[in-house]
């Protein structure tokens, strides 16, 4: 299996389990345990928290101590082992104790497989939109097969279908690791050790994060509401599923061609238009709360998320050393795609109870500054 392969598939893998947990756990929560939406909101965030603090603190340990390929392996099987943890769980505090505890190990693998992605860009020259579309393909895969589980086997089914698919996942990451990403860290790297504290000094990069961390954690509402929104406004499990894939859909056509039709633009230009598409994206699920509305919508994840995350992935490939890239995908992931959405989290559960709609408006407290920081440091970062 040649590396573009391997990247296509595990890629996909991982996606297909991303694609269960993300928009339907709040919802498991809530249907199959019993749990307020507040409730389950506490459980969330605390596990995004959970998962930005490792993600921040422990994977760029981790990556010192073992390759990128040794690490996405143990972190697949201690996923799965803690994951079946959920089994016997029914208390409030064995289901908040058992999300902490998996959010500590699952969510470590995104970076190191993101980090792999970019480490293969460098040595190999592979494409990294045609691997992460298949990562796309895997997360409509998984939001369609739990959108038919559930019609059929109610809430229940998905706990037995994200176990099912960290299983898969382990197994695709048993298989032999890509060269490049089998070569075991130097213990005595002080450039690898140093890494975070570098990234910390470049106001380019931090810039670039802060706009990440925006516009990542503007799709809060939509992770963890999603469902239930749509369950609000009486659509049926088969047809959410459906939905749901319609933003993935847009997705990997982003992801696939991306390489090509955004060869020529600026980080900056792909950051202004996934900051527009965001804004108007929650702006239209408030003001028109209908199931039509919500499709609508759905195209315009193509560019609050895609678009968004290829700039990121295009910035640190483009500016930065190979050695500081694991670091800036942990500082990514832990903060961007974590910390941002937990804090909003907590906030989106609160203004659900008060409005569905509300949850989403409010997220443009995030996207719209985005866009506005910017236009103020394109100039002067060049980026």
């Amino acid at each position: 299996m040649n590396n573009q392969k391997w990247l296509s598939l595990n890629f996909f893998a991982f996606f297909f389990t991303w694609g269960i947990f993300l928009p339907y756990w709040t919802g498991w929560l809530t249907n199959d345990k019993g749990l307020s939406v507040s409730a389950a909101s506490i459980i969330m965030g605390a596990g995004m928290i959970a998962r930005s603090l490792s993600t921040l603190l422990f994977f760029p340990m981790l990556t010192r101590l073992f390759s990128l390929g040794r690490l996405m392996q143990i972190l697949a099987f201690a996923s799965l082992v803690s994951m079946a943890l959920y089994i016997p769980a029914n208390s409030y505090v064995s289901l908040f104790a058992i999300t902490f505890i998996f959010s500590l190990t699952y969510p470590n693998i995104l970076p190191a497989m993101e980090s792999g992605a970019t480490v293969l860009m460098q040595t190999d020259r592979i494409h990294y939109g045609k691997s992460r579309s298949f990562g796309s393909v895997g997360y409509m895969v998984a939001v369609l097969i739990v959108g038919i589980a559930t019609s059929i086997w109610l809430e229940a089914a998905i706990l037995w279908v994200m176990i099912a698919g960290l299983l898969f996942m382990a197994i695709t990451l048993s298989t032999v690791s890509p060269a490049p990403l089998s070569v075991k860290p130097e213990p005595k790297n002080k450039a690898s050790k140093g890494a975070v504290k570098e990234l910390l000094r470049s106001k380019a990069f931090l810039t670039v994060l802060l706009v990440s961390i925006l516009l990542q954690g503007a799709h809060a509402a939509y992770y963890n509401y999603g469902f239930i929104y749509l369950q609000d406004i009486g659509v049926g499990a088969f047809y959410i599923g459906l939905i749901l894939n319609v933003a993935i859909i847009f997705e990997i056509v982003i992801f696939a061609k991306a390489d090509t039709w955004f060869d020529k633009w600026s980080v900056s230009s792909m950051f202004i238009l996934a900051g527009i598409g965001s804004t108007l994206r929650w702006v239209l699920i408030f003001l028109f709360p209908s199931v039509w509305v919500f499709i609508f919508s759905q195209a315009l994840h193509a560019l609050s998320f895609g678009i968004a995350h290829y700039a990121f992935i295009r910035y640190i490939f483009k500016k930065l050393d190979p050695l500081h890239i694991p670091a800036a995908q942990g500082m990514y992931a832990a903060i961007a795609m974590s910390l941002s959405v937990a804090l909003l989290t907590f906030i989106g559960g609160f203004l659900y109870e008060i409005s569905p709609g509300l949850s989403f408006l409010g997220m443009i407290a995030f996207s719209f500054p985005a866009i506005i920081l910017v236009l103020l440091t394109r100039k002067k970062f060049s980026y």
